[in-house]
């Protein structure tokens, strides 16, 4: 989705010919699959980080392509709103210290980007969804200038054939009507992107669907929408509800939807995945490339498969399938649930308890996808949204048979231990492993996540300030702890 886009035909006979490019592309990727040694290398992630442009007092700052131009580094990429950037992090090798690696590049690009800012009298934050936005702070005049977000409102729009709606319940419920894709936007998140070699495929991407609600409910920090108080992870309901093309009617018929956490265990490989979203969505931006992906690999070189790519950029799932021919080709599970902020080092604690859990569970699959409906993981995904830290998550029972009901605390500290040897096993050293899991067990034992802190932040300030100024000044000092890169656990109350 990041591609250029200068133009777009909607037609029937382009959306036909695009179809009949996507099938063909389908095919040729189970050649490659089947390519001895393809995909075949280190473990290594890399990752997006989307970021919020903000003034002073923590309000939007619409300048990401101004900001963009003065910064020249071809890392940093516009996101859908005006105030909202993207830096991609290089890939580094898991083996070694690929966290304190990663959190150091985090470092690196906010100190470079918010120096920049200072131009345009503006800070960089990562967060969530940013509190103090308004609702004056979405419509087109506030989405970014580029052609494929133009596109892809456009598409949508026919899709659902009216506004775009977003109705979220929590303390405070709000709902929301646009014409484009703006309150989408709202949503920054930290995209960590893990390559697998594809005999591993199945098993490590079932691993991590099935510790994303924990890891989930461990990192939680959008609990704002427009000043509101909603879910601890606003992200996960907003995303859905600005994307999801289909009426109330479709919906009943539990249809699948562009924004999900896939449609049940991976049953082979990685093909079926990309084979669900070519059968299961209609093509959004049907645009065909010149290359010919059959004669590519009879020729032994790694084809492009764009229209595959490109399809595959429309369709939202919060771990999805990615293909990469750079190098010879590769693939990756991009997993896309952890949220941006509160600080670099809670970031890459979020990250090694998430792959930890993947790889240390990974080697019982088998037997986690017997024992846990894909309904039940679901369940466990929208509670550890809803309810952060508070959630009440099913787990397999220790007894053999049946759920425990566990708080994402206790299930965390039970399995921190499979979570170490998970990252020992990755070839982590142990001193970045017990760095940053000690991170979350000091999380843990302070009951605190970056959506807790804001939410009781604004309580205390709403005691004696007007909702926008508790919200701007609990901002100011968000800020400030994060720029500080001090862990969330040990953030102070607001005085």
């Amino acid at each position: 989705m990041g591609r250029a886009i200068s133009s777009a035909d909607y037609s029937d006979r382009s959306i036909q010919r695009f179809q009949k490019r996507l099938q063909t592309d389908l095919d040729v990727l189970a050649q490659v699959l089947a390519r001895p040694r393809f995909g075949q290398g280190a473990r290594s992630f890399g990752a997006e980080l989307e970021l919020y442009i903000v003034n002073s007092q923590g309000r939007p700052v619409g300048c990401n392509a101004e900001l963009q131009k003065q910064v020249d580094d071809p890392l940093v990429t516009l996101e859908l709103n005006r105030y909202n950037l993207e830096y991609n992090l290089a890939p580094t090798k898991v083996r070694g210290q690929p966290f304190s690696v990663m959190e150091k590049q985090i470092r690196e690009a906010l100190d470079k980007l918010d120096r920049e800012a200072a131009q345009f009298d503006a800070h960089i934050v990562p967060i969530g969804i940013l509190p103090t936005l308004k609702r004056r702070d979405f419509g087109p005049h506030n989405m970014t200038d580029l052609k494929r977000y133009h596109c892809l409102t456009q598409r949508l729009a026919d899709l659902r054939g009216k506004l775009f709606s977003v109705k979220i319940n929590g303390e405070e419920p709000v709902e929301l009507r646009s014409r484009d894709l703006t309150l989408e936007g709202a949503n920054t998140s930290l995209q960590l992107h893990y390559r697998v070699e594809p005999k591993a495929y199945a098993r490590t991407f079932n691993a991590v669907q099935l510790v994303t609600p924990i890891a989930l409910a461990i990192a939680c920090n959008s609990p704002f929408m427009v000043g509101r108080r909603l879910w601890h992870e606003t992200r996960v309901p907003l995303f859905k509800h600005a994307i999801d093309g289909y009426t109330r009617d479709l919906r009943d018929a539990h249809l699948p939807s562009r924004v999900d956490l896939g449609n049940g265990w991976v049953r082979e490989g990685v093909h079926e995945l990309f084979a669900e979203n070519v059968y299961l969505h209609p093509p959004l931006l049907p645009i065909c490339s010149k290359e010919n992906p059959q004669a590519v690999f009879d020729a032994g070189e790694t084809p492009e498969l764009f229209q595959l790519q490109l399809h595959q950029g429309t369709v939202w799932p919060w771990n999805r399938a990615i293909y990469d021919p750079a190098d010879g080709g590769h693939l990756r599970i991009e997993l896309r649930a952890l949220p941006a902020g509160p600080s670099a080092c809670d970031m890459m604690a979020n990250a090694a308890l998430l792959l930890g859990l993947a790889e240390g569970l990974s080697a019982d699959i088998d037997r986690y996808v017997t024992a846990m409906p894909y309904q039940t993981l679901v369940y466990n995904f929208y509670r550890a949204a809803q309810d952060g830290m508070g959630a009440k998550l099913l787990w397999p029972s220790e007894r053999g048979w049946g759920f425990d009901e566990l708080a994402p605390t206790e299930l965390v500290s039970r399995l921190l231990p499979q979570a170490a040897k998970g990252l020992a096993k990755a070839g982590v050293d142990s001193a970045d492993s017990d760095y940053y899991l000690g991170l979350i067990e000091e999380r843990i034992a302070a009951n605190v996540t970056g959506a807790s802190w804001q939410l009781r932040q604004f309580q205390r300030l709403h005691k004696s300030n007007r909702r926008h100024i508790a919200l701007s000044r609990m901002m100011q000092h968000y800020m400030e702890n994060s720029r500080q890169n001090l862990p969330v656990a040990q953030w102070k109350d607001v005085d």
